[in-house]
């Protein structure tokens, strides 16, 4: 799946219908009860039309009062069967519905939570949200509604069939004689519902990506003045959405007065014939009254499946979006047999040739990168914007796998390694950084092997008590959405915190003081001075400033390493970093720093 909408699959895939009916098999036992119900059901539609016939071709001819209060017991006893069926097999398949619903959501969420990076960068986080809710809530409707109701329709008519042939075959064709013609309405107009009901879909997912992209930055859209114009864009994709229902109201105003224009005729045909077969006594009033009956009951569940035929092109159309995201592949995975990491681990990490691109034919963004981080050392990578900095750190927690060479940690391709195993080595601190709604010991204790006590002392040592102290509840402060009733500085020293409280054998630090004031950024270069005691420590500096003491700086160009070196070195070379030295401080900061 892309940001280019998924062509449109057959009107009816039996390849997806089979998916679907799948879903229920955790769920067997209260299916076959349901489908128990439903032949029951089915078995009660009979009992009506032949007490009726008895009634008038017997118990009334004759006068026979006791006869006629029977039948009445009778069919009266059927009526209620009938109800304490529909009312039992209506819960259960609403239960089942649920389930089914329930499961689907965690499949596709956990497959949400396994999937690449690189799938989030290309499909809009609206579009998946689409995915989670109203396509799963059509399926839902679907098996709550329509799956198993649809076998008890059949069965119904199989049933009626039958018994309409046992009683007059020649009543039977007359009231089949519309059939052909039901047959090629339903053939017609089942294409043009199945794309009116994608069509529905695409712009409901168009809507979801745009409401969640504005919302996620009205900042920016109140600072330019883009209500208006954002208003206008939301309007149009809105009349989009209401074009794609008028049309399928629009088919189905049609669909529907034919089924019934189709049912009616029938009726009148057998009503006819029948009349005229009454008039010459081949046949018995009460005969035809109970043909009459069971025709409408044979029309009734016809007019269901029609309905029924509505939730199944939603939940087709639906349904090939989520068994699509669940069959998306996961390419990066841990490996089948992990290699376990030495103990104790060291941390060394080395980029052996490494070469990375974005895609198949897109231009390399690292080619041939090479180095080694050792414990206790810090390596800081530069370079103008693009230069590749971020995508090595990228690399190195596996969100994007190298095309050529390879990356070890203690000698290990982390290849080799298990996700959890890599990862739980990382403290990671992002430019972008993340914060979750909860409270802030939630947000520091996001690794179940960290507990709050080791959460608050990495809080000390960035200095992030500062600000928690001074608030009504502490650290049992509830954070708004990503945490934005917090300054940006505030957030940066929890993020810096969450990192360190896992006491992480490698420290990543991307931009790690960007956003924070003076005194905060020198508290947290003293504990970052403290805390990469022992440690491998990889910092991506935008600013200069932040790594004139880093043991190794890497300069990149164009996806290069240029240089390498101290910062001294580097400035008595005079090359690219010289120049972006000169750049951010002015023309005297390299003899200051001589």
């Amino acid at each position: 799946m892309s940001a280019v909408e998924e062509p449109l699959g057959k009107s009816y895939d039996a390849r997806l219908f089979r998916r679907l009916l799948a879903q229920l098999r955790p769920h067997a036992f209260l299916a076959g009860l349901a489908l128990l119900l439903l032949l029951a059901v089915a078995a009660l539609a009979l009992v009506p039309p032949r007490l009726t016939q008895l009634a008038l071709d017997r118990a009334i001819p004759s006068g026979n009062y006791h006869l006629l209060t029977i039948l009445a017991l009778v069919y009266l006893g059927a009526l209620v069967l009938e109800f304490a069926a529909e009312y039992a097999q209506t819960l259960l398949t609403t239960l089942i519905g649920q389930r089914v619903m329930i499961d689907l959501r965690l499949r596709v969420f956990a497959r949400l939570q396994q999937l690449d990076i690189a799938y989030f960068d290309r499909n809009p986080v609206g579009r998946l949200m689409t995915r989670v809710t109203s396509d799963i809530e059509t399926l839902n409707e679907l098996f709550s509604s329509g799956l198993v109701t649809v076998f008890g329709d059949i069965f119904v008519l199989i049933a009626i069939s039958g018994m309409m042939l046992a009683l007059d075959w020649r009543l039977a064709l007359v009231a089949f004689a519309v059939m052909p013609f039901m047959w090629l309405t339903v053939t017609l107009f089942r294409k043009s519902v199945r794309e009116a009901f994608r069509d529905i879909r695409v712009r409901l997912a168009r809507l979801n990506s745009f409401l969640q992209e504005h919302v996620s930055g009205i900042r920016v859209v109140q600072l330019f003045g883009r209500q208006d114009a954002s208003y206008s864009e939301f309007e149009d994709l809105n009349r989009d959405h209401l074009s794609a229902h008028l049309r399928s109201i629009t088919i189905y105003a049609i669909f529907f007065p034919v089924v019934e224009f189709l049912s009616s005729l029938s009726l009148a045909l057998l009503l006819w014939y029948g009349g005229l077969r009454a008039l010459d006594a081949t046949i018995t009033v009460g005969l035809l009254t109970a043909f009459i009956q069971l025709t409408r009951r044979f029309f009734q569940p016809l007019q269901d499946v029609s309905e029924k035929f509505n939730l199944l092109q939603g939940a087709m159309a639906s349904s090939e979006r989520v068994f699509e995201l669940l069959d998306e592949p996961v390419h990066i995975v841990s490996a089948p047999s992990p290699v376990p990491l030495p103990q104790p681990v060291r941390g060394e990490v080395a980029f052996e040739d490494v070469w990375f691109r974005y895609s198949e034919d897109g231009p390399w963004v690292l080619k041939g990168v090479s180095f080694n981080a050792s414990p206790g050392h810090t390596v800081a990578l530069v370079g103008h914007t693009g230069a590749g900095k971020t995508t090595i750190i990228n690399l190195l927690l596996r969100f994007h796998e190298p095309q050529r060479g390879r990356i070890t940690v203690d000698g290990i391709d982390i290849r080799q390694l298990s996700l959890s195993d890599l990862r739980g080595l990382i403290g990671y601190v992002q430019q972008d950084l993340f914060l979750f709604t909860g409270d802030i010991t939630h947000n520091l204790v996001l690794d179940a092997d960290v507990g709050p006590d080791a959460a608050r002392a990495a809080a000390r040592d960035v200095g992030a008590d500062r600000f928690i102290d001074r608030l009504p509840k502490g650290y049992s402060h509830v954070l708004g959405e990503r945490g934005r009733s917090l300054s940006v500085g505030e957030r940066q020293l929890l993020s810096f915190a969450r990192a360190l409280a896992r006491n992480p054998v490698i420290l990543v630090l991307d931009e790690a003081t960007s956003s924070v004031d003076t005194e905060a950024e020198y508290q947290i270069q003293a504990a970052i001075a403290r805390l990469m005691a022992g440690r491998t420590s990889l910092v991506v500096a935008h600013r200069l400033s932040t790594v004139l003491n880093a043991d190794e700086i890497l300069v990149l160009h164009r996806g290069e390493v240029r240089e390498r070196g101290t910062h001294r070195a580097l400035l008595a070379a005079g090359g690219l970093y010289h120049r972006l030295y000169l750049l951010q401080l002015g023309p005297d900061a390299s003899r200051q720093s001589a």
